[in-house]
């Protein structure tokens, strides 16, 4: 069954560079030619995901009159993702990322919020029927915390089910705590946001503890090179990776999984590890491929190099 996917989050143009190392504090090096203007946020990385991987998908997101992110709903509409839901200002500016990559793959990322942060509870209330009629919906932490708290009260009051990516991380309020179902953090995020340094698999039951105690029945915990870590009050593991020799851009790794990974959940969560072990396959070519939003893969192509997959 297709899955009716609700993303509330932020747009990003993103400027990005390569280059063969990080700069030292002082030092000046030259860089190859940039990559140009692209799409990116993190909202925006997951609704593509989510269509891209067969869900009926809905973006709710604000954005500046300017012009400058015409190329990227023109994006959305070419992946099938519904853009009614898009909301308008001329007060700002469509948000602004900053991206170095370097030869590694490895990336730095400085964002300008911009229209992301003008997001309010009262735009998110003008659109409650969407939010109603979804199975799922996601949210980051690159729009205001009192949007998303407002989204997931809508969603809760009509049994839609709320995933939460704390990225980039900062202390979650109660309000949004108790509104989140699923949280999905990646090491360095799940770290930050429970004071546990993730080492090894009981410290990542610590934070899934860390978790629980504060009310979410189920935590993933994404861990790059070492595949996704699960726990729910009676099951945990670790999904493993898939095995990549050649990381060129890690830039929407994380987006990509989280994406992927709701359009295969089962509403009771019965088939958790063969969804994310789906997810971990779509973020496993996501990191082959220079890029953000161009990088993230279809089902087909997913299929075309795994195999098929329910």
């Amino acid at each position: 069954m297709t899955k009716n996917i609700v993303v509330i989050g932020s747009t990003n143009v993103d400027k990005v560079l390569n280059v063969e190392r990080y700069a030292q504090p002082g030092e000046t090096l030259s860089v190859d030619a940039p990559q140009g203007v692209k799409g990116g946020g993190k909202g925006a990385n997951q609704a593509i995901a989510a269509a891209r991987s067969g869900a009926q998908t809905t973006f709710i997101s604000k954005l500046g009159t300017e012009g400058n992110a015409d190329f990227m709903v023109e994006g959305f509409k070419e992946d099938g993702i519904n853009t009614d839901s898009l909301i308008w200002t001329d007060k700002y500016e469509t948000g602004q990322a900053y991206i170095t990559v370097e030869a590694s793959g490895q990336n730095t990322i400085y964002v300008y919020g911009g229209a992301n942060m003008a997001m309010t509870p009262a735009d998110v209330d003008q659109l409650g029927e969407v939010i109603g009629q979804a199975d799922t919906i996601i949210a980051q932490l690159e729009i205001p915390t009192d949007t998303i708290i407002e989204a997931f009260r809508i969603a809760r009051e009509h049994g839609v089910k709320t995933i939460l990516n704390p990225a980039p991380a900062k202390q979650l309020p109660e309000q949004l705590i108790v509104l989140t179902d699923i949280i999905v953090p990646n090491e360095t995020e799940a770290a930050l946001l429970s004071g546990i340094e993730v080492t090894d698999e009981q410290s990542l039951m610590d934070n899934a503890h860390y978790f629980f105690d504060k009310g979410i029945q189920s935590v993933i915990i994404t861990l790059g090179d070492k595949g996704s870590f699960y726990a729910s009050a009676d099951d945990h593991g670790i999904v493993k990776p898939q095995k990549v020799t050649n990381v060129v851009d890690t830039t929407a790794a994380g987006d990509t999984f989280i994406g992927a990974l709701s359009t295969r959940l089962a509403d009771d969560l019965s088939n958790l590890t063969t969804a994310m072990a789906y997810a971990s396959k779509a973020s496993a070519l996501t990191i082959q491929t220079q890029g953000a939003q161009n990088s993230i893969p279809t089902t087909a192509q997913i299929e075309a190099v795994y195999g098929e997959m329910n």
